[in-house]
């Protein structure tokens, strides 16, 4: 039986493609997109201020600072004031921020995108990329990307807080002194608060990682028909992970956005009742 020798494809330079379409445009609007929100949450992390509203009798506290570890008098914080002893750079928002961060940055699909994205791991399919092997996320420092499961479970207890802190900006505090007493109402910042909880539920729901832990290692469905039904359940969320994790991802920087905007003095909260 003859053989005849099989010439491998040489290796594309970078952006080498012989595609035709735009491909370039989806990496553009995920670069574009990831970037804003990486340079506006790291520039809000750091502000220290603007990030409870508490006038008007409401109770509305940013999603980049909540749980409130260490704030100022007036504010629904953990620990009082912050130290003394702390640095005047150190922001009550950098005490929480790497759980929820590190549980978007090792996401499985957000891993697909910054790495077309921002490395260019390629920066598309059939697209040449800047490198000459593939190391996949076996070694350091990629291999971290691991620990997603395990910051899984800290964005469920994420998850409580934040409704927690919705159920709170449903209740406003009206008259002073002994007279003031809490009543439940509606606001704009309320419906803000609202918002941010289904959609980052929604996208936590949907995690890969939670979907093999309730059904991943499961032979047989019929044996465990309430497992099946929580499996079909985030399956359904699953199947539209990535628009969960943009959506999301907008919401909790805008509802950062509202919460200081109000707190300045540019917005004002409108009282719905």
């Amino acid at each position: 039986m003859s053989r005849s020798n099989l010439s491998l494809p040489q290796q594309r330079r970078f952006g080498e493609t012989s595609r035709t379409d735009t491909w370039w445009l989806v990496s553009l609007l995920v670069f574009l997109g990831f970037g804003a929100f990486i340079v506006y949450s790291t520039w809000a992390a750091f502000q220290g201020v603007n990030y409870f509203y508490g006038a008007q009798g409401a109770h509305y506290l940013s999603p980049f600072y909540s749980p409130l570890v260490f704030g100022q008098p007036g504010e629904p914080s953990m620990f009082g004031a912050m130290p003394a002893w702390m640095p005047l750079w150190v922001s009550p928002a950098l005490f929480i921020l790497w759980a929820p961060g590190g549980f978007r940055f090792t996401c499985y699909y957000y891993r697909g995108a910054y790495y077309k994205a921002f490395w260019a791991d390629p920066v598309s399919c059939a697209v040449g990329e800047p490198r000459s092997c593939y190391r996949g996320e076996a070694s350091m420092p990629l291999i971290l990307q691991n620990i997603h499961r395990y910051f899984l479970y800290l964005a469920l207890v994420f998850i409580v807080i934040l409704a927690w802190d919705a159920w709170k900006g449903l209740w406003f505090i009206e008259g002073t002194g002994d007279q003031a007493r809490e009543v439940f109402g509606l606001g704009v910042g309320s419906l803000v608060l609202i918002v941010n909880v289904v959609l980052l539920g929604g996208y936590t729901l949907g995690c890969h990682s939670l979907r093999h832990l309730i059904g991943g290692r499961l032979n047989l469905f019929s044996k465990h028909p309430i497992q099946k039904k929580s499996w079909e359940c985030v399956t359904c969320l699953n199947k539209r992970h990535m628009v969960w994790a943009w959506l999301s991802l907008f919401w909790v920087g805008f509802t950062d956005f509202y919460v200081r905007m109000c707190c300045n003095g540019t917005w004002v909260d409108w009282r719905i009742f």
